[in-house]
């Protein structure tokens, strides 16, 4: 009997054309499932299919709106857990709550952390991330956590578009240093870094440029662009530091507030993400390029049914058919 007799995959509301390619790279049809409302808000999750004795796999991203995306899935977590699922897995392309790792001030909450017990509560028994905002955040389980990387992808698009040749790759802060030494390594360029003050949460004040941008093409990488202030920051300051042109990538697209418009109106020649998120298509404008994470997670959903390591996904390049 092969392994895939034993899966079933469920998609919920927040990514369902993500959801379609990981089932398709698999080559398991999405199990059948009803979210609805009733009228005062209340979600009600009906499974139409049977789980019993199945390794069931939950494919919700934890976006906008990331209350509703999150109570989707834990009430999901408990129906197939009574549906007496053999194993439920949690695969989270974005982990929303995740910049609230610790107390950077007295009598502040760790969001990640208690999104991470209600998770496990629920009867979540694995979770497959991708790009957690903070590696750390894998500790806040105590159930295994594969934490898988945009960085292969990203640095495929940039490789196959020929634009490595006198790259120099930014990071944005301090705090993304091994993300862009990781896609440096992938070009084969050098790195740079933004040196900013962030004075309150999405307002950033660009600094100054550590390292050599002029004459190259800079190219930015973050885990992810919310109001999109950093990232158009940071490519004015290498445009002004020399740069020839800047390119930004990251992982998860949140896109939220005046973040389009700032992305039209900034120096940013092409902006590269992941459909970790889906995105509107009042979103989806001309700068910018997805690539898609799909056959990534549906791969490493196959090396675990298998019990095969999933370290090759993320240590060596990762080019099979990413590209939308």
């Amino acid at each position: 009997m092969s392994y895939k007799d034993d899966i079933k995959l469920f998609s919920l509301n927040s990514n369902n054309p993500l959801a379609e390619k990981i089932a398709d790279r698999i080559g398991v049809p999405l199990a059948k499932s009803s979210v609805q409302r009733f009228s005062d808000g209340e979600i009600q999750i009906n499974i139409d299919e049977s789980v019993r004795g199945k390794d069931v796999y939950l494919i919700q991203s934890t976006s906008a709106p990331v209350n509703d995306n999150l109570m989707e899935l834990l009430i999901m977590i408990d129906a197939v857990k009574r549906a007496s699922a053999r194993a439920i897995n949690i695969v989270l392309p974005y982990y929303g709550y995740a910049r609230q790792d610790r107390k950077t001030r007295a009598r502040e909450p760790i969001t990640a952390k208690l999104v991470a017990n209600m998770l496990e509560t629920a009867g979540a028994t694995r979770v497959l991330s991708l790009d957690l905002h903070a590696p750390q955040i894998q500790g806040f389980f105590d159930i295994p956590v594969d934490n898988l990387m945009g960085a292969p992808l990203l640095a495929d698009y940039f490789l196959t578009n020929h634009l490595d040749k006198d790259a120099v790759v930014v990071s944005p802060d301090h705090g993304g240093v091994t993300r862009a030494r990781k896609l440096a390594e992938f070009l084969k360029a050098p790195i740079a870094i933004v040196d900013k003050r962030r004075p309150k949460a999405n307002v950033a004040e660009v600094m100054n440029i550590i390292g050599d941008v002029k004459g190259k093409r800079a190219i930015i990488i973050d885990d992810m662009i919310d109001t999109a202030g950093t990232i158009t920051l940071a490519a004015q300051a290498l445009i002004d530091a020399g740069a020839t042109e800047v390119y930004a990538s990251a992982t998860h697209a949140v896109l939220s507030g005046p973040a389009i418009e700032r992305l039209n109106n900034s120096k940013i020649k092409s902006l590269v993400l992941t459909d970790s998120i889906n995105q509107p298509e009042e979103k989806k404008i001309d700068k910018l390029q997805l690539v898609s994470v799909g056959p990534l997670m549906g791969d490493a959903i196959k090396l675990i049914e298998q019990h095969q390591p999933i370290s090759p996904l993320f240590n060596t390049r990762y080019r099979k058919e990413t590209h939308e």
